[in-house]
């Protein structure tokens, strides 16, 4: 059996560090490609990079050149990428890069908001635009047989946004009784890791990756309250009360966080979607069926993370 080689872009964050250690734990050789060399990598030991299975290089996907140099010089055959912020042209200098250094299977962590024909969605739907774009450069260089889209629903890390109503004991939310699926990161990174390692499963080029259940945006602020030892006031706040908090407190793109406000506008309580998108039940156990293991449930996550909502 011929082991892969592979190389993880962004090895250092939630999602790409348990890909990165999926690939290994594997069998594949993994490459970490980071612009900053000397950073840690959670989950993976110094002692664990002495042996044979990873290594480092340098490599900015923002720059080309360096994207190429990296997979160049060490013969991976497979990458794991995300949407690189402030590409002037989508990542397609990135992703002809990397064709022309040899890869041969891209995964490309996307969105669950692309949908449908993805020529067709509007610079105006921000988040399902820009991943889009990338797809669809994906698709022109490498073939519809040459890359796969991850497209995860709701993180669940998304809900460091209630830090601060958290701390002070009162939690406002634009529409508090509509359901998110708050899939884990390391949910993600496994499933990508597996993938990376054993190709797409039954031809599959775009998956769906969804939190365990569906839960409402109140009950992830009482479960994370919980675990906290806290029992804050939740409220319900305006679209234009949202948005400030989105441009002021958070320091979000105007442009992203009107889409956020927008879609946000759509959410129901009682239905099966999440921010507009119908979720179906088979979609929540997208997690155990791209990596043999249950997804899981936001009570875990917020047990597990909870250090991150103390200042």
């Amino acid at each position: 059996m011929v082991t892969q080689k592979v190389i993880v872009f962004g090895p250092t964050g939630a999602v790409g560090s348990v890909a990165a250690r999926t690939a290994g734990e594997l069998g594949a050789k993994v490459v970490l490609a980071m612009r900053d060399t000397q950073k840690p990598i959670p989950g993976i030991s110094a002692e664990e990079e002495k042996q044979d299975t990873f290594s480092r290089v340098h490599a900015d996907l923002t720059k080309a050149e360096t994207v190429r140099d990296a997979v160049t010089s060490t013969e991976a055959t497979r990458a794991f990428i995300y949407l690189a912020h402030g590409s002037p042209d989508h990542m397609k200098a990135t992703i002809t890069a990397l064709k022309l250094a040899g890869i041969e299977l891209v995964l490309f962590l996307s969105s669950f908001t692309v949908r449908g024909d993805l020529a067709a969605i509007q610079p105006s739907e921000t988040i399902p635009y820009v991943h889009a774009q990338v797809e669809l450069n994906l698709r022109e260089i490498f073939g519809t047989d040459g890359f796969v889209a991850i497209r995860p629903g709701y993180f669940a890390s998304n809900t460091l946004q209630y830090k601060t109503g958290l701390e002070k004991g009162l939690v406002k939310i634009q529409k508090p009784d509509a359901k998110v699926d708050c899939i884990v990161p390391e949910d993600i990174g496994r499933v990508s890791g597996t993938i990376l390692v054993k190709g797409p499963p039954d031809e599959e080029r775009a998956i769906y990756l969804y939190g365990p259940e569906l839960l409402s945006l109140r009950d992830t602020v009482k479960m994370l309250a919980e675990a906290l030892g806290k029992d804050p006031k939740i409220e319900e706040c305006s679209a234009q009360d949202a948005y400030q908090e989105f441009v002021e407190e958070r320091k979000v793109p105007a442009p992203i966080a009107e889409y956020m406000v927008r879609q946000a506008g759509k959410m129901g309580p009682g239905q099966n979607e999440v921010f507009g998108y119908t979720i179906s039940e088979e979609h929540l156990s997208s997690v155990e069926k791209h990596s043999r293991r249950k997804g899981t449930t936001f009570k875990e996550w917020a047990e597990q993370n909870k250090g991150m909502f103390v200042s």
